[in-house]
């Protein structure tokens, strides 16, 4: 284990921000805190720097304390690495004296040729004399990337890295990076509100809600086994419907009858909420269940469908490309659900 932060606690003005917060990060791990805007995710990235200490709680690295109510090591002596959302790079320093900042202590000829196989991994190996402004906002992120990875740091911390980015660039550059720190095998929490970015970038992913974290776990059993309807609504797009459970093995839904594994939680409700993702609904003309059309979204090779049930809720559903049908018609449907994900009501 490299990272452990437990029961962290820290208010700004008496507003709780976090409360009995902690993870656990394993050596080469790279793990990523999720979640809506306000919920801590970048204070909680800035105690474990060291640019807010907290009132309650340890973050330890490598099995040493940097914060724990009595010992408090500033940011300087903590060996972090820290990649921030606008790059930070110093405007007046070349690409290759801004990746060399953090290697004042090593000789010139060290320092050459660690900018230079630096400027290598990150592709841009003939950038070394370009100044910032000379860069896209893609290449000035993987300058502040190197920076970071200079001095060999035992963490490095991304705060939303790629916000100030197109997409398509988003996308590319997550990939990238997940490659970069894999090979450098450096240890990395990333902060981000884009689960795509999440899910490209981390091996493990916490979800935080209210300065709480409500689940700690793999990008898949994320999505395929959230730990509370909170998370289930979160991850992915999906909507939750009201279903009364009959018997062991099956729940009747405005959209039919599930039948098959039961979560054990919920066998003795009466009633339950079920996750229904997109993917979960099948346009089927034969079906008896049939649903109204208030709006569809086009992605090329298929629709997304957002259909209103008899019962007056509504649903997403992922449709073939060619079925395209007006907004206002009514369409059959019927449920492919394979791991059954619900709650009690």
């Amino acid at each position: 284990m490299i990272l452990d932060v437990s029961k962290l606690t820290l208010a700004f003005g008496g507003k709780p921000v976090l409360q009995d917060f902690g993870f656990r990060l394993e050596e080469g791990e790279i793990a990523c805190l999720l979640g809506h805007s306000g919920c801590g995710k970048t204070t909680t990235l800035r105690a474990v720097a060291g640019f807010e200490q907290p009132s309650g709680g340890s973050i330890a690295l490598k099995g040493k304390t940097l914060s724990d109510g009595r010992t408090f090591v500033p940011p300087h002596l903590r060996r972090i690495g820290m990649v921030f959302q606008d790059y930070a790079l110093f405007p007046h320093l070349t690409v290759a004296q801004n990746i060399a900042f953090g290697l004042g202590r090593s000789s010139a000829a060290e320092r050459n040729k660690r900018v230079d196989g630096l400027l290598e991994l990150i592709g841009l190996p003939e950038y070394g004399k370009h100044y910032p402004h000379q860069l896209s906002g893609g290449q000035q992120q993987r300058i502040a990337l190197a920076r970071a990875l200079a001095p060999k740091p035992e963490l490095i911390l991304l705060d939303e890295p790629f916000s100030n980015l197109d997409a398509d660039l988003r996308a590319r550059l997550s990939k990238e990076v997940r490659r970069l720190l894999k090979h450098e095998q450096t240890s990395a929490v990333l902060v981000t509100h884009d689960q795509q970015e999440a899910f490209a970038m981390a091996d493990k992913i916490g979800i935080m809600h209210e300065g709480r974290l409500k689940q700690w776990d793999t990008p898949y059993n994320l999505y395929h086994r959230p730990a509370d309807a909170h998370t289930a609504r979160f991850i992915g797009t999906g909507v939750m419907l009201r279903g009364a459970v009959q018997g062991d093995r099956c729940v009747r839904l405005a959209t039919g009858e599930f039948c098959g594994t039961v979560p054990l939680a919920c066998r003795s409700c009466g009633e339950v909420e079920v996750l229904i993702r997109p993917d979960d609904i099948v346009h089927d003309d034969g079906s008896a269940v049939t649903a109204e059309v208030l709006d569809k979204d086009f992605k090329g090779s298929y629709f997304i469908y957002t259909l209103k049930l008899d019962s007056g809720e509504t649903v997403y559903a992922h449709v073939a490309g060619h079925h395209d049908h007006p907004v206002g018609s009514r369409i059959g449907i019927r449920m492919e659900i394979e791991d059954l994900i619900a709650f009690p009501a």
